[in-house]
């Protein structure tokens, strides 16, 4: 099974807190993608230390090649009790999705996950265990293209407890509501804001608890090849068009002499727009055969800004507006994040020559922190990054 995860997520801090007590992180190994959720006891900074901890000693034991169950050892040893209150001072979730489809879930004390398979949840039988005395439940599943899974944290359930509707949003209400929402076939990105929004308004604007959720789509691979700069030695152009042009996928060129070796290479001319949907945004172009065609330096800094407000949850109506709109960053940024799930680079290092005419010569060092900024933001997101400098 030839299969690729969507992954978005977004957490809520807790009203007058500046940092999350929720903590993610994204492992890729070999054969599987592990998503692990952790929610610190309480809020603020010491919740975000014992969520950290957790997801962080977890994170580096998988990628060293650990299983999950010693992964949980490990850490119901480490991690203190309160001897107050007798429990755990964080939360996890652990959910590992191997290449071939099967999937292998474990939960200490976070809301059960939901699993969305065409357009009605589906229940998942679950084993308990303990481990160093702590009640675990473990799921083993197949995910199937098109799949949705759901984690979350409990401010999700909690969304609205002594405000407008009381008692909170309960996991069943959740699930229905997600289900009208994956009806149309939504984003990954999209379902994540939805739900997120949702648990805003019920908080009345002023979260009662840390709240994240995350989504995964599971779908086929998609494949989104980038073009920018020119090669150092001119020499080298055709051979950069040529590998860049044998990767299948998406294919977007960032840059004018980029544009020119790509048109020169295909012996199809450059259409130049004149429409600036953007003022700060040069239009964009179009060359037959490519899927997109933008200015270099300033739409990748505005594409990263946009990936890096993303990835810290600055999700919203105005983002999202922005993130439909039709000029150059806004369509690189939007394939990005809802139609990429490997991302392949082609970076030429030369410095462009307009910028040494007009004595500015650190072109080269603007587009490569661009891109090393992309390459990172990307990487976030869960996609699979590779890069190649001419």
């Amino acid at each position: 099974m030839k299969m690729s995860l969507d992954i978005a997520w977004k957490s809520l801090n807790k009203a007058k807190e500046e940092l999350c007590g929720d903590t993610v992180e994204i492992i890729k190994t070999e054969d599987s993608d592990i998503l692990v959720l952790s929610d610190g006891m309480g809020s603020g900074v010491k919740a975000n230390i014992l969520s950290t901890l957790t997801t962080k000693i977890m994170g580096t034991m998988l990628k060293n090649g650990a299983t999950i169950e010693e992964c949980v050892t490990t850490v119901a040893r480490t991690l203190p009790v309160c001897q107050k209150r007798q429990v755990a001072y964080s939360t996890f979730s652990i959910l590992q999705i191997y290449k071939n489809g099967e999937a292998c879930l474990l939960e200490y004390d976070n809301p059960g996950g939901i699993l969305i398979r065409d357009g009605h949840q589906k229940n998942v039988p679950f084993a308990v265990k303990e481990i160093e005395g702590k009640i675990i439940r473990e799921y083993h599943f197949n995910v199937c293209y098109g799949d949705y899974y759901i984690m979350m944290s409990d401010g999700v359930v909690h969304a609205g407890v002594g405000t407008r509707s009381g008692f909170g949003w309960p996991r069943s209400e959740v699930a229905r509501y997600i289900e009208e929402m994956c009806a149309s076939d939504i984003s990954s990105s999209r379902l994540m804001s939805m739900i997120s929004s949702r648990c805003y308004e019920l908080y009345d604007g002023k979260p009662g608890d840390d709240t994240t959720v995350i989504t995964i789509k599971v779908t086929e691979p998609k494949t989104v090849n980038i073009f920018t700069g020119p090669p150092v030695d001119k020499k080298d152009d055709r051979r950069a068009a040529e590998e860049f042009m044998s990767e299948s996928g998406t294919k977007i060129v960032c840059g004018g002499t980029s544009s020119n070796i790509i048109a020169n290479y295909l012996h199809k001319p450059i259409r130049a727009s004149l429409m600036y949907y953007d003022p700060d945004i040069p239009p964009t172009a179009e060359i037959e055969g490519m899927d997109l065609v933008t200015e270099g330096v300033l739409t990748l800094n505005r594409t990263v800004q946009m990936l890096a407000a993303y990835n810290l949850g600055k999700v919203d109506a105005v983002f999202f507006k922005q993130l439909y709109g039709m000029d150059g960053a806004a369509r690189l940024c939007k394939i990005l994040i809802e139609e990429c799930t490997h991302l392949n680079l082609f970076v030429g290092r030369a410095i462009n020559e307009t910028y040494q005419a007009a004595a500015l010569p650190f072109d080269l060092s603007i587009r490569q922190r661009l891109v090393e900024q992309l390459v990172n933001e990307c990487r976030k997101m869960g996609k699979t990054v590779s890069i190649k400098y001419y």
